[in-house]
C-alpha cells in the first residue's frame, strides 16, 4: 500500500519551466572631449559642428547615456592647463562617465608621458577612451601598445611645428621685429601697432628723474602709491616695477630682442637669455618717452647701488633660514640682504616697498643663529637639526622671536642690539674713512 502511494506521486509531479528573467541593459555613460584653437572664426565654427556631430553621435545610439561635451580652447595643442580635460577626469573618478570618444590622439595630449598616464588612470577606473580617427579603443589588449607608437608620432610632430615657429620668429629678430610684445606701462599696442599713452607716458618720465635725481626705487613706488596712480595689472607699486622700467630699454625707441627663450616645446618653460642664444638690438623700433641719454644714467646708477646693496633673490635653497622667518606683521617671509659687507634679515614687504607698508627691523644674521644655538642647546650651529626640530620662527616685534618647534611647543626670546662702535668690522670702518676723505676732497 505504501509503495503504491508513492508511485502515485510520482505520476501526478508536474514540472513547470519558469521564463528566464533577463537583466535590463546598463547604459554606457558616454562623454566626448574637444579641443579647439581659440581666437579665430573658423574654430568656432569647427566647435559648434562638433558639440551637434558628438550630441548626435551618441543620443543616436540605444544603448549609450549622453554624459556631456567637454570643450577646452587653446593657442597650441602642447599646453596642459586644460580645465575642462581636469573637469573630465575629475567626472571619471566620480564614476560619472564610462567612456570618452576623442577626435584623434593629438586632441588628447601630444605628450607622450602625459598621455599614457592618464589613459592608465582611467583604464583602472574602467573607463574607455576612443580615438576615432585611429579607431583605437585604449580598453583594448593592444590599445596601449598603438597608442604608445602614435603619441610619439604626436611630440614629434609638436616638436617640428615648435622648431618651424622658433625660424619664423628668429627671422623676424634679425629684421628687427619686436616679436611677442605684451602690454608696457606708457605705450598702447595694438594691431602690432606701438604708440603712446600719454599720462603713463609722464609717469615713466617721472620715475626716470626722480631715480636721477637720487630717490630710492622704494621711494618712488611709495610716492606713487601716495599719488594713488596705479601700475598695470596690480594696485600698487613696488621696488621691483620700478626698477623693471628703469632697466627697459624699449623705452628709448629702441629694442633688445630675444633677451628669453623657451626650453621645451612642452613645457613652454621661458628663461633669461644668458648666451644661449643670439639677441638682436633693434633701433628706432618705436616712438622713445627717454632719451639714451637719461636711460643710460639710469643703468650706471642701477649698477653702483646694486654693487653697494647687494640685494640676493631666489635664496630658498641656498641659507639655513629662508622660508623660515615669518614677519608677525604682515605674514610675509624674511630674505636676507647684504650691505655694506655684513647679512641681515628683513621682512619682503618692507625691503621691496618700505616701511609705510611694514614697518620691520632687519635681524643680523650673526644674531640670528646666536639666538637659534641657544633655543636648540647647540655650542655650534647645527643645520640638520635646525631643520629637524623648527617649524618657522615668527617676528612679532622689534627684537623678539617666536620660535615654533615641529611638536607645537613656542620657545619665545628676545635679542639685545649691538652698539654701533660693535657692529663695525674694520673694513666698514675703512670705507667710511674713504668716504669722508672723499667728501672733504670735493669741498675743497
Amino acid at each position: 500500500m505504501y509503495q503504491q502511494e508513492i508511485e502515485k506521486r510520482e505520476m501526478e509531479r508536474i514540472v513547470k519551466r519558469l521564463p528566464l528573467k533577463r537583466k535590463k541593459a546598463i547604459k554606457k555613460r558616454v562623454a566626448a572631449y574637444v579641443r579647439v584653437s581659440s581666437g579665430k572664426e573658423s574654430m568656432l565654427h569647427s566647435q559648434f559642428a562638433q558639440i551637434s556631430y558628438y550630441n548626435e553621435y551618441i543620443k543616436n545610439r540605444p544603448l549609450w547615456e549622453f554624459a556631456g561635451i567637454y570643450i577646452d580652447e587653446a593657442t597650441t595643442g602642447t599646453k596642459n592647463n586644460r580645465e575642462k580635460f581636469d573637469r573630465l577626469i575629475c567626472d571619471c573618478e566620480k564614476g560619472k562617465i564610462n567612456m570618452i570618444i576623442v577626435k584623434s590622439i593629438s586632441r588628447f595630449a601630444r605628450n607622450t608621458l602625459i598621455l599614457l598616464k592618464t589613459i592608465r588612470r582611467l583604464k583602472e577606473l574602467n573607463v574607455d577612451v576612443y580615438f576615432e580617427e585611429q579607431n583605437i579603443h585604449t580598453i583594448s589588449y593592444s590599445g596601449e601598445l598603438l597608442i604608445t607608437l602614435l603619441a610619439a608620432f604626436a611630440q614629434a610632430e609638436s616638436f617640428s611645428v615648435s622648431e618651424n615657429c622658433k625660424w619664423r620668429i628668429r627671422q623676424k629678430f634679425e629684421n628687427g621685429e619686436i616679436v611677442g610684445l605684451s602690454g608696457m606701462y606708457g605705450y598702447v599696442i595694438k594691431n602690432k601697432t606701438i604708440t603712446i599713452q600719454k599720462e603713463q607716458a609722464n609717469v615713466v618720465k617721472q620715475i626716470f628723474q626722480w631715480y636721477l635725481d637720487g630717490e630710492s626705487a622704494t621711494a618712488i613706488a611709495n610716492k606713487l602709491n601716495y599719488m594713488t596712480i596705479r601700475p598695470m595689472k596690480s594696485e600698487l607699486w613696488n621696488s621691483n616695477k620700478i626698477i623693471s622700467i628703469l632697466k627697459n630699454e624699449k623705452y628709448t625707441g629702441n629694442a633688445l630682442l630675444q633677451k628669453t627663450y623657451i626650453v621645451h616645446h612642452i613645457t613652454k618653460v621661458k628663461v633669461k637669455n644668458k648666451g644661449e642664444k643670439a639677441m638682436y638690438y633693434a633701433k628706432n623700433t618705436h616712438i622713445a618717452i627717454i632719451s639714451q641719454e637719461t636711460f643710460d644714467k639710469a643703468q650706471e646708477i642701477l649698477k653702483r647701488r646694486s654693487e653697494k646693496v647687494n640685494i640676493k633673490h631666489n635664496t630658498s635653497a641656498r641659507y639655513p633660514f629662508s622660508g623660515l622667518i615669518q614677519c608677525g606683521n604682515c605674514n610675509n617671509r624674511y630674505k636676507r640682504i647684504t650691505a655694506n659687507g655684513t647679512h641681515k634679515w628683513n621682512c619682503e614687504t618692507y625691503v621691496n616697498q618700505g616701511k609705510r607698508y611694514c614697518h620691520t627691523k632687519a635681524i643680523p644674521e650673526d644674531i640670528l643663529y646666536s639666538v637659534t644655538n641657544e633655543v636648540l642647546n647647540l655650542d655650534s650651529f647645527d643645520e640638520n637639526v635646525f631643520h629637524n626640530s623648527i617649524e618657522k620662527i615668527i617676528v612679532p616685534e622689534f627684537n623678539r622671536l617666536n620660535f615654533v618647534f615641529k611638536d607645537g611647543h613656542v620657545v619665545k626670546k628676545t635679542w639685545k642690539d649691538k652698539s654701533r662702535r660693535d657692529s663695525w668690522t674694520d673694513e666698514m670702518k675703512e670705507k667710511a674713512r674713504q668716504r669722508e676723505l672723499e667728501r672733504r676732497r670735493i669741498n675743497g
